[in-house]
């Protein structure tokens, strides 16, 4: 039978030390107390908790910690979730810390953005990609049929994120990139936008997003070092939420979150990144129907609201493991 998702007085511990809001915000739509940031929680607490979901970072950091949570929690039944967003890349953490949380294991399951071989922390591994808050990621007043007039548009292409590689060598690839393809570009008298969003006010965000023919997006913070992510950033998911179109580097998990064919464009590598903005800009109903096609699909089934679900659904499939007899009687 479906997962029961109520929540009558029961609360979700979250250890994110800087808090992980959009998560949050979901499990209290769902009806949970949310309690941030206790790594030592009391019988009582336990006692009315339905899962505690950590950041695998921070675990990695304060291994023992993790363990005595997972001690903790399993004395009650509360399965551990270690959330994962950053993989393979693991925020640089050096190898030996997470070799030591990989022997240690001090999670029920292990829920990362991207299911490439990396670590196993966990006896079950699950796929739980990057979502959008559909609070601050939707169409903010617009509509689609006003963006299908191509005089709508201010700029070609644009790019905002960051592209200080200086400052954040994990971003130097990019920094370069779009270098380079600015240069390309401007013979062609397109009208471009690459910037740094350091600074920049949520509106103006929004506007460039939304007055663009096209979005890019190359690397991430997990793409780090010569191994790219097979997962897709936030990007991916809150371009089309706003309605914008999206012209992204190839991420293999994006056919598991999107139809390859109709509600995804990629490029390999920056000849093909030229030849496919040319492509759209001179195709642009095609671009629009992508662009409509992936708004939809976002919010069908990739929210913050839907990862929270899965989370859940994950947690209650290692309670009735533990406890068969119960899941008979469901």
């Amino acid at each position: 039978m479906p997962e029961d998702m109520s929540a009558v007085n029961e609360s979700i511990l979250l250890n994110f030390r800087k808090g992980f809001a959009p998560l949050a915000d979901a499990l209290e739509t769902l009806g949970f107390e949310v309690i941030e940031n206790q790594w030592l929680p009391s019988a009582e607490t336990l006692g009315r908790t339905r899962l505690c979901i950590v950041n695998l970072y921070e675990a990695a950091r304060r291994p023992l910690a993790a363990l005595r949570l997972k001690h903790r929690a399993s004395r009650h039944g509360v399965p551990v979730i270690a959330l994962d967003r950053d993989a393979p890349w693991h925020m640089g953490l050096r190898k030996r810390r997470l070799l030591l949380l990989e022997w240690l294991k001090p999670f029920d399951v292990y829920a990362s953005h991207t299911l490439q071989p990396t670590y196993e922390f966990a006896p079950v591994t699950i796929y739980n990609p990057n979502a959008v808050w559909t609070r601050h990621f939707n169409l903010h007043g617009q509509t689609l049929e006003a963006m299908r007039d191509p005089a709508y548009y201010e700029l070609d292409a644009s790019f905002l994120g960051n592209l200080n590689g200086s400052r954040y060598k994990e971003h130097a690839e990019r920094e370069r990139f779009f270098a380079e393809l600015g240069r390309r570009l401007e013979p062609l008298g397109l009208r471009v936008r690459f910037s740094d969003s350091t600074g920049l006010q949520d509106a103006e965000q929004i506007r460039v997003i939304q007055r663009s023919r096209i979005n890019l997006s190359y690397r991430s913070s997990c793409d780090h070092a010569s191994e790219g992510s097979w997962g897709l950033p936030e990007r991916c998911y809150g371009v089309p939420a706003r309605g914008g179109f999206l012209l992204s580097d190839a991420r293999r998990h994006a056919a598991d979150d999107f139809d390859p064919e109709r509600e995804w464009a990629a490029y390999e590598g920056i000849d093909d990144c030229v030849a496919k903005i040319r492509h759209f800009l001179a195709h642009f109903g095609q671009a629009r129907s992508i662009a409509e096609a992936a708004h939809a699909r976002v919010f069908a089934q990739h929210t913050y609201a839907h990862r929270a679900r899965r989370l859940i659904a994950a947690a209650d499939a290692v309670r009735r493991e533990r406890s068969p007899g119960a899941a008979q009687d469901d």
